[in-house]
């Protein structure tokens, strides 16, 4: 600039040698050089100028994710120390190293990795908080506040877990290997509490000895004198071991075949609690074929079985310890355990014979949870066909349980803090009192309830969904994550364990995943927003503090580019309901006005919300696409989580119902609001959402010109039994809700262009699966299709080539297939 300007000056100079020619000259070099000035600091400090936006592209994007940053994971406390510790890797190193940081200092700083092994694991402490027991490097410690000292209690080459205290806290009890055990910490006894015993094969044959196999055991006893000699010295050596025996612990018999799923031992070590599994033998399970070996031979990998296969049973158990008795517990007594299900309606002989039957419904224990002195004890129970959940009183002496708390759904029991084999969120409040999560109002919320009387009280309440759930150490309140505020921002609240309004502590607008520091004094935040992926934060545990970013993980590359917060829109659907979902609006749409719709995956799981998604190479896929010209749009459709019960369960009986027709009022959506070509709409996504881009196209084809099919379901009656059963209940039982649910049967109806990904080695979503599919589409003459294998891919893809394969396809199929006029 400084040259340029001296040159002009210069020049004027030499042509105008009179003085006033020389003034009105200079005048106008130094306007000149002004307007010079100008120009430059407009290029200088206009983006638009100064730096073109970088373009996006499908390699670019589907790189190994490691080009955008690595973001803080596996948050937690020093339960000891007080840091806080985390994976993190801003250097772009191959693994993510340890790093701490303190409350006071907010400095990261890298760690050994022999920290991590020192990080003490399922801590407890005693009532008054002074005291902790934990495990560390598999041996169990004790921990003293007062005088900062740790003992070790034991150390063996087993692994000891599940440390806790006794009611007076004057022992610790403790697994190691399949038994309880408890350690004095007056004077160091240890005493082993159980005795689990595997029943050997022969043992476990003789005790199921058909009438004909006994009847040819008692004649060869009758028939042969050795035998029975032998059999007399034999009961003779047992007696006399057993008289030589100085103690003796009572033998809990455990099937070769079984396994003890659960122990837990009463505070005042009366009882011990015990479930065990028995999974079914006969079930024939699914082969999966993996091609690139490093053998380089073919190699099968059994893989689960599909839906309806027979599914294993728990039975639980009591041992009272001084009475040396065991008492199966029962659960005949609950409430409706021989209901008949509400679909079997449908099929008027199979609900006859159910009747004629009479039989309990099959269950599964889930967990037995003891009051704090170890009086009581509370049982959740779930219905094998998932309609009903009971929390239940366990009877010490009879083994009988009686009903607390009955949740029924005609469609299935789920939702936050309440389904599954875990439980849910139930403990004990106070010797009298538990908490439980239910959906009793549509939507899962807290209860408490007396043991004693049966009163329940809800203590949250609304259209919102409680998520997560811990309960002070002190017992006093809980702490708690919900969408209070929005069903696609969560905040973390406070809540009197008696009720009371729910104090906001978090003040973000997004997600916040919060893990308390052991004196409750600090929140560790992992937050994020919708254009900006999970950084960690530090919170004082009070409302109105601020939060402190303590990383900073994403690259120079990744923040180069403008990336998208996308409109949070809700709309009516069909059937009136609210259906939340993300736009992509371009500023500068193509001539043809195409849109794309993009189907998340799980179909429960939640993608319309102010956080970074778990989708983010599909993010960054749908800037690419409004960079070329497209409108996206992302659903929570029909199924979707956060919603409450009536939004999850609404695809009961007809998956392809009510979660494809919102995709199809969603695409009618952008034709009216937003000026979309109603010939111009593709479809795609992966898993539960590649299953709606193949009913979209079969049963939609005048919604819906193209589409792309990621690792779809094609038959459900192939899925697995847990998730499917759940939903279709199972085929045999309900062959209605398959047929309609499955694209395979509607694959005739296939019109615009459809492209099939899949791994090879799917452990999920087999291979089969559409292989099933592409040979009903050669049988039916179909040639508008195509479909792209990845033989080294499981379920979710890990190599970036084949992420990069997949969407180079799926942005050419829509570049070529959306241009209608």
């Amino acid at each position: 600039m400084y040259d340029y300007s001296c040159a002009i000056f210069l020049n004027c100079c030499v042509k105008e040698t009179y003085p006033s020619k020389i003034a009105r000259t200079l005048g106008q070099s130094l306007h000149n050089m002004k307007k010079i000035l100008l120009f430059i600091v407009f290029i200088y400090f206009n983006p638009i100028w100064a730096q073109q936006k970088p373009s996006l592209t499908v390699e670019k994007i589907m790189r190994d994710p490691q080009w955008m940053g690595v973001f803080p994971e596996d948050i937690r406390w020093g339960e000891l120390d007080g840091r806080l510790y985390f994976r993190w890797n801003p250097e772009s190193l191959d693994y993510a190293p340890l790093y701490s940081v303190g409350v006071q200092d907010r400095q990261p700083k890298k760690q050994e990795e022999k920290a991590s092994r020192d990080l003490v694991r399922q801590i407890q402490y005693s009532k008054n908080g002074n005291r902790a027991i934990y495990i560390k490097h598999g041996d169990l410690f004790i921990y003293d506040k007062k005088s900062r000292s740790e003992k070790q209690l034991t150390a063996t080459v087993d692994v000891e877990s599940t440390p806790q205290f006794n009611a007076d806290e004057s022992l610790v009890i403790f697994k190691r290997g399949d038994n309880l055990y408890t350690i004095s910490l007056l004077n160091s006894e240890l005493r082993q509490l159980t005795n689990f015993t595997k029943a050997s094969k022969q043992k476990q044959r003789d005790a199921k000895l058909s009438d004909q196999d006994q009847w040819l055991k008692d004649e060869q006893s009758a028939l042969f004198d050795v035998l029975r000699e032998r059999k007399k010295k034999s009961q003779v050596q047992d007696s006399l071991q057993k008289l030589q025996e100085t103690k003796s612990l009572k033998e809990l018999p455990v099937a070769e075949d079984e396994m003890v799923r659960s122990i837990i031992a009463s505070p005042n070590l009366q009882y011990v609690a015990y479930v065990k599994y028995s999974p079914v033998k006969d079930n024939r399970n699914t082969i999966v074929p993996n091609y690139v070996t490093a053998s380089g031979y073919t190699e099968d990998m059994q893989t689960r079985n599909k839906v309806g296969d027979k599914q294993g049973t728990t039975t639980a158990f009591l041992y009272d310890i001084k009475k040396d008795t065991i008492l199966s517990i029962s659960t005949q007594g609950l409430e409706g355990i021989k209901d008949i299900p509400d679909f079997y309606s449908d099929y008027p002989s199979k609900r006859d014979s159910l009747l004629k039957l009479n039989q309990d419904r099959a269950v599964n224990i889930s967990g037995v949870y003891w009051s704090p002195n170890g009086d009581r004890a509370v049982v959740a129970v779930y219905a094998q066909d998932h309609k009903d959940r009971w929390i239940a009183a366990l009877d010490l002496q009879s083994g009988v349980l009686q009903t607390l708390d009955r949740q029924h759904d005609d469609a299935w029991i789920a939702g936050p803090g309440i389904g599954g084999w875990g439980g849910g969120h139930v403990g004990w409040i106070d010797n009298d009192h538990i908490y439980f999560q239910s959906e009793q109002t549509g939507y899962s919320h807290l209860y408490r309830m007396s043991v004693s009387n049966g009163q329940k009280k809800q203590l949250t309440s609304g259209r919102f969904e409680v998520q997560d759930l811990v309960l002070s150490k002190d017992k006093k309140t809980f702490y708690l994550t919900a969408n209070k505020a929005h069903p696609g921002i969560t905040h973390f609240y406070s809540l009197s364990v008696n009720g009371g309004d729910l104090r906001q502590i978090t003040s973000m607008k997004g997600g916040h995943e919060v893990s308390l520091s052991p004196d409750e004094k600090w929140l560790a935040i992992r937050y994020s927003s919708s254009n900006t992926p999970w950084e960690l934060y530090l919170q004082e545990n009070k409302p109105g503090a601020k939060p402190l970013q303590i990383t900073e993980s994403r690259s120079d590359e990744f923040k180069a580019y403008p990336w998208r917060s996308p409109e949070v829109i809700s709309f009516a659907n069909r059937y009136q309901d609210s259906i939340y979902a993300r736009l992509y609006h371009p500023e500068n749409p193509k001539k043809n006005k195409p849109a794309v719709i993009f189907v998340h995956g799980a179909g429960y799981l939640q993608n319309v919300h102010y956080w970074w998604s778990s989708y983010f190479r599909e993010y960054m896929f749908h800037n690419l696409l409004v960079d070329l010209g497209y409108t996206v749009l992302d659903i929570d459709y029909t199924a979707s989580a956060g919603y409450g019960r009536d939004h999850r369960t609404g695809i009961y009986r007809h998956m392809g119902g009510k979660d494809l027709s919102d995709q199809v009022d969603g695409a009618k959506l952008l034709v009216e609001k937003y000026g979309v070509n109603p010939k111009n709409i593709g479809i795609y996504g992966g898993s539960y959402g590649g299953f709606i881009t193949l009913m979209a196209l079969f049963t939609e084809p005048e919604v819906f010109a193209a589409g792309a099919a990621l690792r779809s379901v094609t038959d459900w009656a192939h899925y697995n039994h847990g998730y499917t059963s759940n939903i279709l209940n199972e085929p045999v039982n309900d062959p209605k809700a398959y047929q309609q649910s499955s694209p395979i049967n509607f694959a005739d109806g296939l019109k615009g262009h459809l492209l099939m990904c899949h791994g090879m080695v799917d452990v999920n979503v087999h291979f089969q699966d559409i292989v099933r599919l592409s040979q009903r589409l050669i049988e039916l003459g179909k040639d508008n299709w195509e479909l792209a294998v990845y033989p080294v891919e499981d379920h979710g893809f890990v190599e970036p080539s084949s992420w990069t394969d997949e969407y180079k396809r799926i942005l050419k199929l829509f570049e070529e297939k959306l241009i209608n006029e």
